[in-house]
């Protein structure tokens, strides 16, 4: 009731922070979306419909969700994005926004029904969601139109072969054809690729009819380069369509400004795609072609549009005179600028380098009309092509200016009311009392003696007979715990942005140990310690001491749990590339809960010891398992390189054989331990137990191992097996006695 009482401005403003909420926090995006599905859906005002539009395709656009949960997401908004779809008289604004969340989305729920072949229902949805799609892509607007052809590009990646040599689960990010299997129920594999052939067809018609749209032409060119370098079988199709297309095509066209601004984006979009391809594969057979047809674009470009540019030809007259009108008057050899001199009255600094009198000159502030970096590039291009002596006219001129007002500052004026009428001007009968100078010792011997203040005045500066006042800046202003928290947030995002932006080093440097300086190095090892031990120790033990109402103490905890999250994001976003940054950060876990484990066992209060390891490693685990290939090495390196492992760690690595493709891996991965680390030996063999003793289809592999660990289990086993085979009369008396 409360929310329906406030205005549509109120509302969206409330949105507006749910969105702040999980921009600082990814966490929070399956909260938020499930809280604003009902509000945003195809019956609510434009206003609601419009932002759940951006919203949705801002969340599934970001890379600060795991993949996994995307395709989570992406089950619960399908029905929502059909029916806003569907509306025939749906706004363009909401229309963009839906199509590029669903282009975010295909690829996920094509991976989906790969692996859940029983939900139909899904993919009903998404089929019908790129139906209307495709349908709407010609007629809609252009801005629409491109929305389709990125939608187009999304639904060719995802219904082409991928070349990764591992195409199950070689890449999170790369879905593609080769990962459906060929007895899928739902999926049929050769239309789903003829159905992308047809479609990038279709975006190749754009350029095969030379179109003059320069926004569709140039949507169309930006989104073929991943297709070029994902998709290598499409590679010649593209690039003899693109060599093929004409861009100076409307140069033919009477020459508008508006007709020369459309010629060079689609000119300069068709260079920039083939030069980045060549860059990309200067083995192509096809180098040579594009080198060619980059030099004539360049060439014909610069034939069409610097022919207008250049001055006329000399035309000599017949009789010999100059015809143009003859200057007057003098010219003079140096260029002059006018230096007016300041009025009285104070004046700002702007008034000082002002030359001109033109007031709407004065008063256009470049600060709020020119950002600031086109200010600095304007302004060192034009001092750079200044004449030199205007530019030291200029400057002498603000220089007696400065003088003029320094001048005017220290000669105080002269009062008429206390000035004496006898006073003359002339002071020239006026003359100064000499005294003999102080030496360095004598200023020192007073000094000295001199009691602390005045020492201190003695000892200021003195520029022009007066002593310089000290300057203190004001003392900052005090952070709530909230504030404090806010703060920390936006400084954790930086890291983690700065941390993807570095590459990791190509040579393995030794490592020092947990005693290791935290950034001895600005690299991407570097962060990582810095940002884990952060997450682990912040507050350290003094936690667990601290009063549950202090509130500065819940804001580190707050702060902590933020780290670790978004530390879970970053490694799942390539777990495989990023597993020692996950080894790292439990291995930082494990020592932080060590050391509250001691503190808590010394305190006189009863506290338990927060057990993050676990928590995070269990966490770490159900987030890549799911994406593991029979091949994968990652999960026998992750195992043996944590800390400590518990029963529960190892019973995740046991639901690996619902998969019979992973048996192998899984048992393997126990074995490594049974045999490298004996202090986990015994659990690692309960495990391979339990597996043998609940999938039936992995006991063969895991019968190789068992004899010489557990033979007493083994031979229990053949002892009820044997019992189980005996005929149903001798046992049944040794069951009734039981």
């Amino acid at each position: 009731m409360a929310t329906s009482q406030l205005s549509i401005k109120d509302q969206i403003r409330q949105l507006d922070d749910a969105r702040k909420l999980v921009l600082g926090n990814a966490g929070y995006y399956t909260q938020v979306i499930q809280a604003t599905l009902p509000i945003i859906g195809p019956s609510a005002l434009v206003e609601f419909r419009r932002w759940g539009a951006d919203f949705l395709a801002e969340a599934f656009a970001t890379p600060a969700i795991a993949p996994s949960q995307k395709e989570t997401l992406s089950l619960l908004v399908l029905e929502t994005l059909k029916l806003l779809l569907e509306d025939p008289n749906q706004d363009v604004l909401v229309l963009r926004g839906v199509i590029q969340a669903a282009a975010s989305i295909y690829p996920l729920a094509l991976r989906w029904i790969i692996n859940n072949s029983w939900d139909s229902h899904t993919w009903e949805h998404m089929t019908a969601i790129k139906t209307r799609i495709l349908r709407i892509w010609d007629s809609a607007p252009p801005t629409i139109r491109i929305c389709c052809i990125k939608f187009a590009q999304r639904v060719v990646l995802a219904q082409t072969p991928s070349v990764n040599p591992e195409p199950k689960r070689g890449d999170v990010l790369d879905i593609s054809l080769a990962m459906v299997p060929p007895e899928h129920p739902i999926l049929d594999a050769p239309k789903l690729e003829a159905e992308a052939s047809g479609l990038l067809d279709r975006m190749l018609g754009t350029l095969q009819d030379n179109s003059s749209d320069a926004l569709i032409v140039d949507a169309t060119l930006n989104t073929l380069s991943i297709l070029v370098r994902n998709r290598p079988a499409t590679s010649n199709r593209i690039l003899n369509t693109v060599l093929n297309f004409n861009p100076l095509k409307l140069a033919n066209s009477p020459m508008t400004p508006k007709t020369k601004v459309l010629v060079k984006s689609m000119e300069k979009t068709t260079r920039m795609l083939l030069m980045h391809l060549s860059r990309r594969n200067p083995q192509n057979p096809q180098i040579g072609r594009i080198s060619q047809y980059i030099d004539r674009l360049m060439r014909s470009r610069a034939e069409i549009f610097d022919e207008g540019s250049r001055k006329r030809a000399l035309v000599e007259q017949a009789d010999g005179q100059d015809t143009k009108r003859q200057r007057t008057g003098t010219v003079s050899a140096h260029p002059q600028v006018e230096i007016t001199p300041l009025s009285a009255g104070p004046h700002t600094l702007a008034d000082i380098f002002t030359f001109t009198s033109n007031e709407g000159l004065k008063n256009f502030n470049a600060g709020d009309n020119i950002p600031a970096p086109l200010a600095a590039k304007i302004s060192v291009t034009t001092i750079a092509r200044i004449d030199p002596q205007l530019l030291d006219r200029a400057i002498q001129g603000v220089r007696d200016r400065l003088a003029a007002l320094y001048a005017v500052q220290q000669k105080p004026p002269i009062n008429p009311e206390t000035t004496p009428l006898d006073v003359e001007d002339e002071d020239d009968d006026y003359e100064p009392d000499y005294y003999a100078a102080e030496d360095t010792e004598q200023i020192l011997n007073k000094l000295d003696s001199s009691p602390a203040d005045e020492r201190r005045e003695l000892e200021k500066p003195v520029l022009g007979g007066l002593a310089l006042p000290s300057f203190r800046l004001p003392p900052p202003p005090t952070l709530n715990p909230d504030q404090a928290a806010a703060v920390g947030q936006r400084s954790i995002t930086r890291v983690f942005s700065t941390m993807r932006t570095l590459e990791d080093p190509t040579i393995k440097k030794a490592k020092a140990g947990m005693n290791r300086l935290a950034a001895s190095s600005y690299d991407q090892s570097s962060w990582i310690t810095v940002i884990t031990r952060i997450a682990t120790r912040t507050g350290g033990v003094l936690e667990l001491f601290l009063p549950d109402e202090d509130d500065d103490s819940k804001g580190r905890l707050r702060l902590s749990d933020s780290i670790r999250e978004q530390l879970f994001n970053f490694v799942l976003e390539d777990f495989r590339k990023r597993i020692d940054v996950a080894v790292s950060w439990l291995s930082e876990e494990w020592y932080d809960n060590e050391l509250q484990k001691r503190a808590v066992s010394s305190s006189p209060f009863r506290h338990e010891a927060p057990a993050n390891y676990e928590k995070w490693a269990l966490r770490l685990l159900d987030g890549f398992l799911p994406y593991l290939h029979a091949q994968d090495k990652v999960l026998t390196r992750f195992l043996s390189e944590l800390p400590e492992l518990s029963a529960a760690m190892l019973s995740r690595v046991k639901t690996l054989c619902r998969d019979p493709s992973l048996v192998t891996l899984a048992i393997t991965s126990l074995y490594y331990l049974v045999v490298m680390r004996p202090p986990v030996r015994d659990i690692a063999l309960d495990a391979i137990q339990d597996i043998w003793t609940d999938y039936e289809d992995a006991r063969p592999i895991a019968a190789r191992y068992l004899p010489r660990w557990r033979p007493d289990f083994m031979e229990a086993t053949k002892q009820m097996k044997v019992e189980n085979e005996e005929p149903l009369g001798a046992s049944a008396t040794p069951v009734a006695a039981a």
